[in-house]
């Protein structure tokens, strides 16, 4: 109808699996014809599918066989110049279809009216269709009134600090955290329009949660032009109704959360001097991570240029969080920034409802900036067990050799230090909703002693100093042996048998809701001796044959030859879609087998590497909800001495290179060498370093890092998803797939003969404001709003 064209049904149809001779099959198939819609890549056009703003617009704009060329800038906040949609939005700005600002929000739902708007300023700016001449993008024409003017332009995204306001600072703004900002980006400086975002309008912090969340920002200092000193910032309590409060007391112990629902970290940052070698493939720059794409073809991914082309290439990453506590006061050298990391957690009892306060930035012991607080807190309840499952891997020798000074400590005074410092790692982790796992000794066929509070949940208790997720409920997971170093192998299934039937007998009787498993072998090709000890487990008379399996292998290789394998943990590259969807069926589709994924590498999946985008690892357990994976495995978290290139002891606070070699610079890796990998393998920071004593905290326990901080926003995440899908499971379907398009093994591969490779954006956006658009949704369906 927009071309004045009537389609003839007779000839038009068929178009689409889904669009055969439906009433609206002549113009949807006519449209297809003339390049207006694609559909979707299994050949669908999904008719009954809502539209989104991003969507409308591309199909509104290849109607009108408007330019897009690609946008040499970002559009909005929301809209970068890489994604798909941009030129197609940059199109619509030029043609007066909308009108510039803060925020497109391309991912909502519109309704027939906005769809309507749309298409009528398409004709009335038309020369053709309608003898006007186009309005532009300040004027965009509307039904009601043509020549309105255009929105008034946002509020500006940083608190500016002239020099008259008494401190070193020149500027102060917010944002969720997700954004990654080295520390010599000064972007209220270079990039004031990037300072604005979901959380931070230029005037206050605006954040929403859930009772039994935890919800962040982070503040972000800029020192522009000298050096500030003797700088603190203050936050400690928000107030809400009928005298409800969020706070947190100052306390000796900075592990015990009983008192501590506010907490804020100083940051520290890290050189990344080259790629990491497992973050992704380096054949299509897309895979890369943004702020260190080079320029590139956008038809097939191509870069050109070198290291140094890359935007943020030898810049200081953002990742340790130590307490803000034992920093203060801190400096901000001239030229730099400084990230604070704020964590506030809702508690269970508290009434639904606005929180209100703010957080000062004071120098010298006064006040130089102050920005308002809002928490609105939903009127719904997060689980204490996360409805991601995880399990992570933690070395005790590594975490007694830098805060002891001796892996195997044997001093009754030591071993006993040793598990409280561990029993802090732990409590750190479930706050995070991780789990842990380790490799202790499987000589007595039970967990060891120091477990059992890790397992019952006593742990977790305010006797012991934790509240927040999970309180009272125990680590979720042990593992037998972690990495095959089970103490009984050649002994023969008679003996396998026993064993099963010992450890599953004390699983039963003590922690019978902890899930358990026999780390059979790691990485093996050896597929008959994987499932002969499987089949031994399976046929034991007695209780064992409960006990699971496990074993790192691909999962179409578990289906094909490891048929009595129970849990198949895979990790994923490149692959094709079928096989890959059909061993994925096999796994979850039975109650005796798991399907677990470990460790990630783009695009498949967001990468645990410190310079992967902030939301990698929200989106990493967002492909885990999607593809119905039941846990996901990451290899270690206290990876601190990197033996397997040889290298020794990493100094930590120093440099991000963490594992692998670093034998030479290329001219677009930078440092490379087998395996170069930035924080791979390090998700927790020790408080006290006895190796590398200058940069000692002298604290009794672990530091965060940020990356684990962003995977606890997407295992909250998929609790929400978890909620709002026994609301409204198509609703939250949709969401999942408008959020990540394509995950895992559902990218394919190019070529079958040789399925390594695959050339292609990743399919999620990494803004965070989009990630929060969703949660926000996924809030609305859950509180019924």
């Amino acid at each position: 109808k927009l071309e004045g064209v009537v389609a003839d049904p007779a000839t038009y149809r068929n178009c689409f699996r889904d669009v055969a001779t439906d009433w609206y099959a002549a113009p949807v198939c006519y449209a297809k014809e003339q390049g207006w819609v694609s559909g979707y890549g299994d050949e669908t056009f999904r008719p009954a599918q809502q539209v989104n703003r991003a969507e409308a617009l591309t199909m509104i704009v290849a109607a009108r066989s408007y330019q897009t060329p690609t946008p040499s800038a970002d559009l909005f906040l929301d809209v970068r110049r890489s994604d798909w949609f941009a030129p197609f939005v940059g199109a619509a700005l030029t043609h007066g279809l909308i009108a510039p600002g803060g925020h497109l929000n391309p991912g909502e739902l519109l309704s027939r009216g906005e769809v309507s708007e749309y298409l009528y300023r398409a004709l009335t700016q038309d020369p053709q269709l309608s003898g006007q001449t186009p309005a532009g993008p300040a004027q965009p024409a509307t039904p009601s009134s043509p020549t309105q003017p255009a929105a008034p332009a946002p509020p500006a995204g940083a608190l500016i600090l002239p020099p008259a306001s008494g401190g070193a600072l020149s500027a102060v703004w917010a944002q969720e955290g997700g954004t990654k900002v080295p520390q010599e980006v000064l972007l209220a400086r270079t990039d004031p329009a990037k300072t604005r975002n979901s959380v931070w309008n230029g005037e206050q912090v605006s954040l929403f949660g859930g009772r039994n969340e935890v919800v962040n920002f982070a503040l972000m200092l800029e020192s522009a032009d000298s050096t500030a000193n003797n700088l603190s910032v203050v936050f400690n309590e928000l107030a809400g109704p009928n005298g409800a409060r969020i706070s947190t007391t100052s306390t000796a112990d900075l592990f015990n959360w009983t008192q501590r629902d506010i907490e804020l970290f100083h940051v520290g940052y890290l050189p990344i001097k080259g790629l990491s070698g497992f973050c992704c493939a380096k054949y299509d720059e897309r895979h890369i991570p943004e702020d260190l794409q080079r320029p590139y073809d956008p038809a097939n991914g191509i870069g050109t240029g070198g290291w140094t082309d890359r935007p943020y290439h030898d810049l200081s990453y953002p990742d340790i969080a130590a307490p803000l506590e034992v920093k203060t006061p801190f400096s901000i050298k001239r030229g730099q920034s400084q990230e604070i990391w704020v964590d506030i957690y809702i508690p269970k009892d508290l009434p639904a409802g606005r929180y209100t306060g703010s957080i000062s930035v004071m120098q010298s012991g006064s006040t130089i900036a102050q920005l308002p607080i809002e928490v609105e807190v939903k009127n719904f309840t997060l689980p204490d067990t996360p409805s991601s499952k995880t399990m992570v891997v933690i070395s005790d020798a590594n975490i007694n050799t830098r805060f002891l000074g001796e892996s195997y400590p044997s001093a009754p005074d030591l071993v006993a230090a040793s598990e409280d410092i561990i029993n802090e790692f732990f409590k750190l982790a479930h706050r995070h909703k991780i789990s842990l796992i380790g490799a202790e000794s499987t000589r007595f066929d039970r967990p060891l002693d120091d477990w059992i509070p890790r397992l019952s949940g006593a742990l977790f208790t305010a006797l012991n100093g934790y509240r927040g997720p999970g309180e009272g409920v125990g680590n979720n997971v042990y593992s037998i042996g972690t990495y095959s170093s089970w103490v009984w192998k050649g002994q023969g299934e008679e003996v396998m048998q026993q064993k099963a039937d010992a450890w599953e007998s004390w699983f039963q009787a003590n922690a019978p809701s902890v899930e358990r498993f026999l780390y059979l072998i790691d990485e093996s090709d050896d597929y008959a001796l994987i499932d002969k000890w499987a089949r031994w487990i399976e046929n034991s008379p007695g209780p064992g044959k409960n006990l699971l399996s496990f074993a790192t292998v691909w999962i179409g290789d578990a289906m094909e030859s490891m048929p009595h394998l129970d849990i198949a943990a895979s990790t994923l590259g490149i692959v094709e879609t079928q096989p890959a969807q059909q061993a994925a069926d096999y796994l979850t589709g039975r109650s005796d087998k798991r399907l677990y994924m470990y460790n990630g590498s783009r695009p498949a999946q967001g990468s645990f590497q410190m310079e992967d985008d902030g939301v990698a690892l929200r989106e990493l357990a967002w492909g885990q909800y999607k593809k119905n994976v039941d846990r996901w495995f990451y290899w270690e978290s206290t990876y601190y001495n990197n033996y397997q290139a040889g290298a020794g002891n990493t100094d930590l606070f120093h440099t991000a290179h963490t594992f692998g070699g670093d034998a030479r610079f290329d001219p677009s890796l930078g440092r490379t060498g087998a395996n170069y990998s930035n924080g791979d393998g390090v998700l927790f920071y020790p408080g006290t370093d006895t190796v590398f004593p200058q940069d000692s905290l002298g604290l009794d326990g672990p530091l965060a890092s940020l990356r684990i901080k962003f995977w606890r926003r997407g295992i909250q995440d998929v609790d929400y998803l978890t909620l709002a899908k026994a609301k409204d499971p198509v609703r939250t379907a949709e969401i999942v797939n408008r959020i990540v398009p394509k995950v895992l093994w559902e990218y394919g591969v190019d070529d079958p003969s040789d399925p390594t490779w695959k050339r292609t954006p990743i399919s999620w956006s990494t803004d965070p404001d989009v990630w929060e658009q969703a949660r926000a949704e996924l809030a609305a369906l859950i509180a019924g709003e």
